[in-house]
């Protein structure tokens, strides 16, 4: 993520008085200026009127503040003001630590609704799932809330109890959750060995996740006392976070290349960003796990490690985030978050709004209302983004909706024989076949 600080700004009347004295050169660019010229011109008449004659005396900040926010919501889900107590919780969202629920939510039509519990937090344990709408907080309603008051109330002191009212598509009724608030210490990468396989559990792209990764690579191998026969990158419910980190860990697993490129409102406008030689893996079998969770930074990493035939990337569409935020900082507790680049993958694929493909789809046996919970996209966000300006979305079905007949194993069936994680089990049954055909591949060379 690009973070860029801009020394002042100025009012609306400084702006109107601005625009007027720039010198016209063309008669398109006058009528544009007289254009806007009219446009603030009755901005600011409503303005006037609204502090002068509402019903109850209201500030100007407030009035200042709702015409910012209307104006950024007109854009795009993305894109946003924030100030004090919400530029904060941004700033905690990628520095690391919080006292909250673990949750990662969006708004739909007014509703708060879970685009991914993150693992092993409150919200994971208490069986929240993506797609579940919470409409109650303490039973106060939560609908009409922007997306920043709602997560603020989320969020408590740590030991403090919340009790969430939930709405399950395909659940008869409501239900409540009550959750103990914890301080959420997002651990970016965890790791484990599995059958030989290292798998790479990657939760969240925050500042120490490239080197996070590294440090896992290194204590797979110490653990083995050898390189792994492959490894799994677990991207499933990863929301995203800071585009440097998701270049590191590209960069981990390729000799070289294009890892991902920025393209902003001018064609001109393109910045690349490639990989150094030195693949930490030496070349190993590579599987990326992604599911509807899986967004922004994780795309950037599947998208790359795919294109270059890196890895096989496995399970359902992810979420289809392709859009860069940069942040303005306007001042010492105010932020402009602006929606200023689509991201593209190495052979030229936006990914927004249409998110990643899998190379072989895998659905989650595991859960059992796996292909009756709908997933919540970037596709499904009012006034999101299309891939690229002038072109419709693909109207793309989603995977839960499709019951493969290869994948016709029970969830209690694969509990009674011990699997855990359907989508994680054939990851690693895939990589281990691999590995074998490798190993006779190479005993029949010999002979």
């Amino acid at each position: 993520m690009k973070n860029k600080t801009l020394a002042r700004i100025l009012p609306p009347l400084a702006v109107v008085g601005a625009l007027a004295a720039i010198p016209t050169t063309t008669a398109t660019v006058a009528a544009q200026d007289v254009d806007t010229y009219r446009e603030l011109e009755n901005f600011l008449a409503v303005f006037q009127r609204v502090r002068e004659s509402y019903v109850e005396e209201v500030d100007d900040h407030t009035l200042i503040k709702g015409a910012i926010d209307g104006m950024l919501a007109a854009l795009d889900p993305h894109s946003s003001y924030v100030e004090a107590s919400d530029f904060a919780n941004m700033r905690l969202s990628t520095d690391g630590n919080y006292g909250g629920l673990g949750l990662t939510v969006s708004q739909q039509d007014g509703a708060v609704v879970v685009v991914t519990p993150t693992e092993d937090t409150p919200a994971d344990r208490a069986g929240l799932k993506a797609g579940d709408f919470i409409t109650h907080l303490d039973g106060d309603l939560l609908f009409g809330l922007t997306l920043d008051e709602a997560v603020e109330q989320m969020r408590g002191a740590p030991g403090s109890k919340v009790t969430l009212t939930v709405v399950r598509p395909g659940a008869d009724a409501p239900f409540d959750v009550e959750i103990t608030r914890e301080i959420i210490e997002l651990k970016p990468v965890k790791w484990e060995i599995v059958d030989d396989i290292g798998v790479i559990n990657i939760n969240a792209f925050s500042a120490a996740t490239g080197d996070g990764v590294e440090d896992a690579i290194r204590s797979i191998e110490r653990s083995l006392g050898r390189k792994p026969a492959g490894y799994v990158i677990d991207l499933r419910s990863n929301p995203g976070g800071l585009l440097d980190q998701a270049i590191e860990v590209s960069d981990a697993f390729l000799e070289r290349g294009e890892i991902v490129s920025e393209r902003g409102r001018d064609k001109r406008d393109i910045e690349r960003f490639y990989a150094t030689r030195g693949d930490l893996t030496e070349g190993r079998p590579l599987i990326v796990l992604i599911d509807a969770g899986s967004a922004s930074a994780s795309e950037i990493v599947a998208g790359a490690l795919q294109d270059h035939r890196r890895a096989v990337v496995m399970g359902e569409r992810s979420f289809g985030k392709g859009s860069v935020q940069t942040v303005i900082q306007t001042g010492p507790e105010s932020a402009l978050r602006l929606t200023t680049a689509r991201y593209y993958t190495p052979s030229g694929k936006s990914v927004q709004a249409g998110g990643i493909e899998p190379d072989i789809i895998v659905p989650q046996l595991t859960d059992p209302d796996y292909f009756s919970r709908p997933r919540l996209r970037e596709a499904d966000l009012r006034r999101h983004l299309v891939a690229q300006k002038g072109v419709e979305d693909e109207v793309l079905e989603d995977d839960g909706d499709k019951r493969d007949p290869r994948y016709s194993a029970k969830a209690e069936e694969l509990e009674e024989a011990g699997i855990e994680d359907y989508q994680l089990h054939y990851a690693v049954k895939t990589l281990n076949r691999v590995a074998s055909l490798t190993r006779t591949t190479k005993v029949a060379g010999r002979k």
